[in-house]
């Protein structure tokens, strides 16, 4: 599928192609809930990295979280970037060396209708701000860490991979 995104104030738009765009994963963590998730979560979707075309790249900024991990006195720099627009600070789409080919964009900077999908994955809950309500529907699942199950893995499972 292709897609399109953009900022809220077009200074950069973007479009990607995407095999698995259902926008299912739910993400509770800190990071996401702090830099994009005004609900509370972040939803992001997969696209093919190689395939990504950005108009007006000299806005894209680039942010890496400090992380410390458990018993860590230091904050190290994480290796994923969070991209957004410099001029309004939409955030458009996280990329990780970990996973070259694959490009994270934000479900809610794309502009191309998205499929609905029909369950849901909330992850990292054990980072959800006690403000959070989780809305949970029949099927759905939650899981405190990282869940096994890949974006690819689920859209196979579910059928939907395009």
């Amino acid at each position: 599928m292709q897609l399109e995104g953009s900022c809220h104030c077009g200074a950069v738009s973007f479009r990607l192609t995407s095999a698995h765009p259902y926008p299912y994963q739910r993400c509770y963590c800190s990071i996401c809930r702090k830099t994009q998730g005004g609900g509370g979560y972040s939803i992001n979707i997969a696209g093919d990295a190689a395939s990504l075309k950005v108009r007006g790249r000299k806005h894209v900024a680039v942010y890496h979280a400090q992380l410390k991990n458990e018993g860590d006195k230091r904050a190290h720099r994480s290796n994923l970037g969070r991209h957004f627009c410099s001029v309004c600070g939409s955030c458009l789409w996280v990329y990780s060396p970990e996973w070259p080919e694959l490009i994270h964009p934000f479900a809610s900077a794309i502009d191309t209708p998205l499929p609905v999908p029909p369950e849901h994955t909330h992850l990292l809950l054990d980072s959800k701000a006690p403000w959070v309500e989780v809305s949970m529907r029949p099927g759905d699942k939650q899981f405190d860490v990282y869940p096994e199950e890949s974006i690819a893995d689920w859209h196979e499972r579910l059928g939907l991979s395009r």
